[in-house]
């Protein structure tokens, strides 16, 4: 008969409480505050200042991806769906990861020549001695907008090249807007044309927004010792006296509804100044105002107190000032079409 092994029960197979029965004693309340407190501090002194780092930095990432481009469906690449049949687009880099996307429309008298011609056709085209204009647009959609395709064909109309980018941040060109990016892109491209226009006049043409990067780059070239042939400036904004409801920018950080309430907003550390006031006070090239008496945006007043200051610093004969009768019902965007203003800026032009 085989003996019992010590210490084993009849009925049982080992001398060991089931672990189903086995209960462990409870950890100390202590240790559950350690672990808490040092989660919370690993949180707040290694994890915090990355997300304070990178939490806007992706949000503006998405917010970019997001925005809305106006027109819509329309291909920048092809200028020539929107009857800009001698334009070319192309793509120019202002700095390190910048690409501005640029039309180029030649004058309309060399409509046929340009015809399947390439992009080095239009530049060599620079050099063909008639004036360039570079149009600077306001501060929302793309060089597609009604009026500034408009403004394209009636400077070709006139026998002008025509230039019309999208800053950085706008349309199809890369990067983040800045006051300071925007004056960049703007001198960049002038600099591009002169080194292809020759003696050729270059005048720059700045609407609402515009006007501020426009003074702003001639001010640049003042310190360089330069100057633009002209610059117009049309529906002209004065930051220095006039009340800016929204960030200039603001289309361009659109946010999800109740983002500002968790986190601070995107354009808080990019300040817009655009001080064209003090600008108009260091130019010393002529300089012509174009204004709608009915601007539902900028007040008629404003463009008659820059016109004033910029007429002082230099003269009556050097700075004018065209308004346009509100009852013609232009607003901020449609001077274009006024049937007098191809006569003001051959004018101009030929003053030059």
């Amino acid at each position: 008969m085989p003996r019992k092994r010590l210490g084993q029960r009849d009925g049982s197979t080992s001398g060991r409480v089931p672990s189903s029965r086995v209960r462990k004693s409870p950890e100390p309340a202590s240790r559950w505050w350690l672990k808490g407190g040092a989660v919370v501090v690993f949180v707040v002194v290694f994890l915090s200042p990355y997300a304070q780092r990178k939490v806007p930095e992706l949000i503006q990432h998405l917010v970019f991806s997001l925005r809305v481009r106006v027109p819509f469906f329309v291909d920048l690449a092809r200028p020539a769906d929107l009857s800009l049949n001698h334009t070319v687009n192309m793509y120019l880099a202002s700095e390190r990861g910048v690409s501005l996307g640029v039309w180029h429309t030649v004058p309309e008298a060399r409509g046929q020549e340009a015809h399947g011609k390439d992009a080095a056709w239009y530049q060599n085209a620079l050099g063909d001695g008639s004036p360039v204009f570079i149009y600077l647009h306001g501060n929302t959609g793309t060089r597609a907008a009604t009026h500034r395709v408009g403004v394209a064909k009636l400077l070709s109309a006139l026998g002008y090249h025509a230039l019309v980018p999208d800053y950085r941040g706008f349309g199809d060109s890369t990067g983040e807007p800045t006051e300071a990016g925007l004056t960049t892109d703007a001198l960049y491209l002038y600099d591009w044309v002169k080194a292809r226009s020759g003696r050729s006049p270059v005048v720059v043409w700045g609407h609402s927004l515009g006007t501020g990067v426009a003074t702003n780059t001639a001010v640049r070239l003042r310190e360089r010792g330069e100057d633009f042939a002209a610059v117009m400036l049309e529906g002209a904004f004065n930051s220095a006296r006039q009340h800016i409801p929204v960030h200039l920018f603001t289309w361009y950080y659109w946010t999800f509804p109740g983002f500002g309430f968790f986190f601070p907003e995107p354009w808080a550390d990019n300040k817009v100044v655009f001080p064209t006031e003090e600008n108009l006070k260091k130019m010393r090239c002529p300089i012509l105002f174009l204004h709608a008496e009915d601007d539902h945006l900028v007040p008629i007043q404003v463009a008659q107190q820059m016109y004033e200051v910029a007429a002082s610093a230099q003269n009556a004969e050097r700075v004018k000032l065209e308004s346009f009768s509100g009852s013609l019902g232009y607003l901020h965007n449609g001077l274009y079409r006024d049937p007098l203003l191809p006569g003001i800026i051959k004018k101009l032009v030929l003053s030059l």
